[in-house]
């Protein structure tokens, strides 16, 4: 199920962190407003930062995991924060999988989160579909064998039956694996011709996988609306209703909680905007290789916390 090469329509020029980190900047309006701390306390990992929070949001992409490839010594300081009475949570926009396939993935990698610690922007969208058009038919842009059976709502491959992106009630885009610079295409003019509701479960730009950077639904969901402007939907970090659910799920209070991430305006700006503190990891994700502080400088997105690895 891994998403679009950096080769595809809309994102020809992301093919690095620096460009995704412009691009990111250019749709910071519409992303959530917050506020930071003046400066970051730099760490080794997650063990030290533990002596400050009493759990934990975890992004997986870049900090658990590159790709389908589990980070070294992920598994074990997970253990090492479980032992210290740590609460911990998965929140992932990874909306191409259910709940049930995240869970066996994190499983096969070695993690040993239950259902209830792994929150995915695609449960968190597909939860308030009938809210935002009661009895819609849905045209879904998803992953090749993607049968919809965890999703109470009727919907149509798009991908499959292009005719969808013209006929249905809304628009739901879960993943790029399939999709393409004339699919894309084909969307803008159906909107444009009826607007209808477009619903994103995964608003990142980009992913770091093994093979480098894939292209995401925010990316096209962004370009998209760069031409067209319909009521538009973004579920999955850094919005709100992502965080919330997370939160509840640690049971503990915003402020006594650290979004871990590798991104700057998903995982800190969607941690600050949310009232937890911050922890960005440089060493496995979007900034591996990089300085982070001319980003950092530049953006106004400071974290709370640097670490390296987890």
């Amino acid at each position: 199920m891994s998403d679009v090469s950096l080769d595809a329509g809309a994102g020809d020029m992301l093919s690095d962190a620096r460009s995704a980190f412009a691009r990111y900047e250019q749709i910071r309006p519409r992303l959530p407003q917050a506020r930071f701390p003046t400066q970051s306390l730099h760490l080794p990992s997650l063990e030290e930062v533990a002596d400050h929070v009493d759990g934990f949001l975890l992004d997986a992409f870049g900090v658990l995991n590159v790709g389908d490839t589990a980070i070294p010594g992920a598994v074990e300081r997970l253990r090492a924060l479980r032992a210290r009475g740590k609460r911990l949570a998965v929140l992932t926009n990874a909306a191409s999988y259910t709940r049930a396939q995240l869970l066996a993935k994190y499983h096969r990698l070695g993690f040993d989160f239950t259902a209830d610690e792994v929150v995915a922007s695609r449960d968190v969208a597909v939860a308030r579909l009938e809210t935002i058009a009661p009895g819609a038919t849905w045209a879904a842009i998803a992953a090749e064998g993607d049968t919809f059976a965890d999703i109470p709502a009727r919907l149509v491959d798009a991908v499959a039956d292009p005719s969808a992106l013209r006929t249905a009630d809304g628009v739901l885009f879960l993943s790029t694996a399939r999709w393409t610079p004339a699919l894309q295409a084909t969307l803008i003019s159906a909107l444009l011709q009826r607007p209808r509701p477009l619903v994103i479960a995964n608003p990142d730009l980009v992913a770091p996988r093994e093979g480098g950077l894939t292209l995401e639904p925010g990316l096209f969901g962004n370009a998209l609306l760069d031409e067209v402007q319909v009521r538009t939907h973004w579920f999955g970090k850094p919005f709100p209703e992502a965080f919330a659910e997370g939160i509840a799920r640690t049971g503990l209070p915003a402020g006594r909680l650290a979004m871990v991430g590798d991104t700057l305006h998903t995982d800190v700006l969607g941690g600050a905007a949310a009232g937890c503190r911050s922890v960005l990891v440089t060493d496995h994700g979007l900034f591996a290789g990089l300085d982070v502080h001319p980003f950092i400088t530049a953006s106004g997105m400071t974290p709370d916390f640097i670490i390296g690895s987890i």
